[in-house]
């Protein structure tokens, strides 16, 4: 408060001291500025004479244009299209957003028996085209993906050159594209805002061309590959028991990643950054509705696929990346490396290959060696895929030939203990089950297993065995991009299911005949009657929409089977205990 006091009591003052200011002189306007006179002498026209405030105001525009120059602009007066193309893929650009309005792939074949577009229509026009940019500031990544750029298309000897630019009085862009003759394309993307560097990230922003069904939008994934292990995240994760997660719309994930991208179950657009270490993804979940044809008005506007996109670029601005967009084959993702934080881009990187973006699932120690197998047969011994799965069937059968043998003769030796068992149950017929006299015959059936030499899970072990290989099987032909559109005999898709069922159909047959002659011992007739008819009809209703590859393996191990099984009910060991059965059945009988 004393201060105040006195700061109040030194503004008094030096208003009472200080002398009052005088009232301005007023000044008479400027006269005007004369006109153009002629000098008759001379016959020029002289200059006018300008007024001094005539004189101080050109003097401040000339400053003024001196430090901002006229900013030349670059913009294109019309809509046009460019197409880029080699050996593998067709791809065109329009220069409305310097994007991609489509990326046909040349030996791929879609829905429609056409070379499979990989940009999928119906989201593009929703939520995006391939190669457009992505901005923080939503206004800004609108203009950038609805402007008219300048296209310059130049070709080289190592490739060819697809630059695109834009320029007004307050933002610049600038977007190259080189191509070769890989599925991978390079990309460089520059932005500045009223003279600021903006980050703008490279996006490929919902689904794949292949995606049509269900189970095309329920394989789709973003996968980043960090160090040794690759994170894969579905448009939704988890199971009953633990929940559900969802992949947020427009997460940022920042580096170091060696590549990023958007797969399905056979195709990828995955993005490989030049700069690991300043590279940054964001993550897109939109939807669409189920019924993309407009069939069922009342079916769309109720139900909705969810489909996924990427954007990856670098935080320091200027983006440097390439994009592989392409099938998912093994050989073609090898080839393809990603750079080690720090590497500078050359023709070799030296960083994990895109091998990672296939996804064998838990027995894939199984499915991917069983792959290499089938695929080193193809190329060596049968040039088809139905062909080399039969005869890969054959090659595991004959491994697990001395599994399935034990199984077999446990079985014959049952058959051969059988009648001993049945005393033994027969004495404890009718007693309850808390009776030690039941403890005592369960521990007279163990002796005579041991005296028999039978181990009684004989049976099961190879049964237990060959489930995973079933499973890798499955696993292995919903995967691996060489089985789709493969055909073999009246099979025309071998990652598909029969279009006609035979395979089906094929699989209950054997798999009855395959029961026919195979010892049940310690069964009820009746019960094994019921069996012989309900397992193959069972099995056959599951195989029904399954890929007609897994029908090709399974029916191929049933006759395989049977084949084994006649083999073992043939061998002197065998006849021997079918002739003690036989007798002893002829004793009973009299």
């Amino acid at each position: 408060m004393l201060a105040f006091a006195m700061m109040f009591l030194v503004v008094m003052a030096m208003q009472y001291f200080l002398p009052k200011p005088q009232p301005q002189t007023q000044t008479t306007p400027a006269p005007a500025a004369a006109p153009a006179q002629i000098n008759s002498s001379s016959g020029t026209t002289a200059a006018p004479i300008k007024s001094p405030t005539q004189v101080a105001a050109q003097a401040t525009k000339t400053k003024a244009t001196s430090k901002a120059p006229a900013v030349e602009l670059k913009q294109a007066a019309a809509e046009s299209e460019t197409v880029i193309e080699n050996k593998l893929y067709k791809i065109t650009f329009t220069n409305k957003g310097a994007q991609v309005g489509s990326w046909i792939l040349k030996d791929q074949i879609g829905a429609d028996n056409k070379p499979l577009d990989l940009v999928h229509k119906q989201a593009a026009a929703q939520y995006g085209y391939p190669l457009s940019l992505f901005t923080y500031d939503a206004g800004l990544r609108e203009k950038l993906n609805s402007i008219l750029y300048v296209a310059d298309n130049k070709k080289d000897p190592s490739g060819q050159t697809l630059t695109y630019e834009y320029i007004d009085a307050s933002t610049t862009v600038r977007k190259i594209f080189r191509f070769d003759d890989s599925y991978v394309i390079h990309i460089e993307t520059r932005v500045t805002q009223d003279g600021n560097v903006v980050s703008s990230y490279p996006a490929w922003p919902a689904a794949l061309g292949d995606q049509r069904q269900p189970y095309s939008y329920a394989s789709s994934r973003i996968d980043v590959a960090h160090d040794d292990t690759v994170d894969r995240k579905s448009a939704v994760s988890g199971f009953f028991l633990t929940g559900r997660t969802f992949i947020s719309n427009g997460n940022t994930l920042n580096g170091p990643f060696y590549w990023a991208g958007l797969v399905d179950q056979y195709f990828g657009a995955i993005f490989l950054p030049d700069d690991p270490a300043n590279a940054a993804l964001i993550q897109f979940h939109k939807l669409i509705p189920r019924d993309p044809n407009g069939q069922d008005p009342e079916k769309k506007l109720k139900e909705t696929y969810a489909v996924l996109g990427v954007a990856v670029g670098s935080t320091k601005g200027t983006s440097s990346l390439r994009l592989f967009a392409g099938p998912k084959d093994l050989k073609t993702l090898q080839s393809v490396h990603g750079l080690v934080p720090g590497e500078a881009p050359s023709a070799h990187p030296t960083g994990p290959d895109l091998e990672g973006a296939v996804e064998f699932g838990m027995f894939g120690f199984i499915a991917k060696p069983l792959f290499l197998g089938l695929r080193f047969i193809h190329d060596n011994i049968v040039a088809n895929w139905g062909w080399s799965i039969v005869l890969m069937t054959v090659l595991i059968n004959l491994v697990l030939f001395p599994l399935r043998w034990t199984s077999m003769k446990s079985g014959l030796m049952m058959q051969k203990v059988q009648p001993e068992m049945n005393a033994i149950n027969e004495r404890v017929k009718g007693l309850p089950l808390t009776d030690p006299r039941r403890q005592e015959s369960t521990l007279k059936i163990q002796e005579l297993y041991k005296r028999e030499g039978i181990n009684p899970l004989a049976g099961c072990l190879p049964i237990l065995l060959q489930m995973p290989f079933l499973y890798a099987f499955y696993a292995m032909i919903s995967t691996t991009m060489e089985l789709l559109n493969a055909h073999w005999l009246w099979v025309h898709d071998l990652s598909s299911p029969d279009s006609i069922h035979l395979l089906p159909v094929l699989l209950v047959v054997s798999m009855f005949v395959m029961q026919r002659i195979t010892p049940t011992p310690g069964m009820d007739q009746v019960q094994a009657r019921m069996m012989q008819i309900m397992m193959p009809l069972m099995l056959g209703g599951i195989t029904w929409a399954l890929p007609a590859g897994l029908g090709v393996y399974w029916v191929a191990s049933n006759l395989m089977g049977y084949v084994l099984q006649l083999y073992v009910n043939n061998t002197k060991f065998a006849k021997e205990i079918r002739a003690q059965v036989a007798s002893r059945q002829a004793k009973r009988k009299k």
